[in-house]
């Protein structure tokens, strides 16, 4: 393969966009995924990811700004879990599959009832490097700045609420509070990364590099800063990999995570499983 070929890519600025889009976002589901993974919230991402596409589809039905309406939906659905969660006996994969399989269906429901509707959302199922812009850039980096502050400012309420929130609720601190503050993190992350990684694979960067990370550390704050990197590196690489294959941009993003993956899982082997089992704070 000649050096041109290799460079190729970086001639188109919708690639140049989709690259740092893909690899600003890719960071940003590392960084928070460590969160849903500790949490034992996996299938929030998925959840929440159909959830958000719900409420696209009726904002967009209802005439009102796409990803305003898919920001107010998917943060009122993670409170929502979280509030469940919390006041009653129920699992949080019961009250994610209840609350956001619901909020799918009425975006589902109206467009149903709205005879002749013919709005493609293609591009947000299944992600579309080529509907990157600018604008994407400039969301999605505003999004990961404000996700990095947060962690920083609250990594102490985060990392409370996220392995004791009984002792944490007792101590003082507002676990529903905080709880909010990573619900909005969590619903702009996806709303965010869904132009170039589609709802339907979200959920798999939020929980792939994580998971990976957790494989190499047992320590928390190693597990971040690791999650992030892997997060971003599977996105740099993965975009790159679309062009050159002619597939999907978010399945070549996963795709290279899961990847990487089987690698880290058959280099580690039984230190990994011994790392799984507990985390170092």
């Amino acid at each position: 393969m000649s050096w041109s070929t290799l460079t190729e890519p970086f001639a188109f600025e919708f690639f140049r966009n989709g690259l740092v889009v893909a690899t600003v976002a890719g960071a940003l589901c590392g960084l928070v995924g460590v969160y849903v993974v500790l949490r034992g919230m996996s299938y929030i991402g998925h959840g929440l990811s159909h959830s958000i596409f719900g409420g696209a589809v009726a904002s967009s039905v209802a005439g009102i700004n796409v990803l305003a309406g898919a920001a107010v939906w998917g943060f009122a659905s993670a409170l929502l879990i979280s509030a469940v969660t919390r006041r009653r006996a129920i699992g949080g994969d019961a009250a994610i599959g209840v609350i956001t399989t619901a909020a799918f269906a009425v975006g589902v429901a109206l467009i149903s009832l709205r005879r002749g509707y013919s709005q493609s959302f293609d591009a947000l199922l299944f992600g579309n490097v080529l509907g990157v812009e600018r604008s994407d850039v400039v969301v999605v980096s505003l999004v990961a700045v404000g996700a990095l502050v947060v962690v920083f400012l609250g990594y102490r309420q985060l990392l409370f609420t996220t392995f004791d929130p009984e002792v944490a609720q007792t101590s003082g601190l507002s676990t529903a509070r905080v709880d909010a503050v990573f619900a909005l993190v969590l619903a702009m992350s996806i709303i965010a990364t869904m132009r170039v990684l589609g709802v339907t694979l979200i959920a798999a960067t939020l929980v792939v590099p994580p998971v990976i990370a957790r494989m190499l550390t047992n320590s928390f704050s190693r597990m971040l800063v690791l999650s992030t990197a892997i997060g971003a590196g599977c996105g740099f690489v993965g975009m790159y990999a679309s062009f050159h294959l002619d597939v999907a941009s978010g399945a070549s993003i996963v795709l290279t995570g899961a990847a990487l993956f089987v690698v880290v899982f058959a280099a580690t082997g039984a230190t990994a499983r011994r790392r799984l089992g507990h985390v170092h704070v």
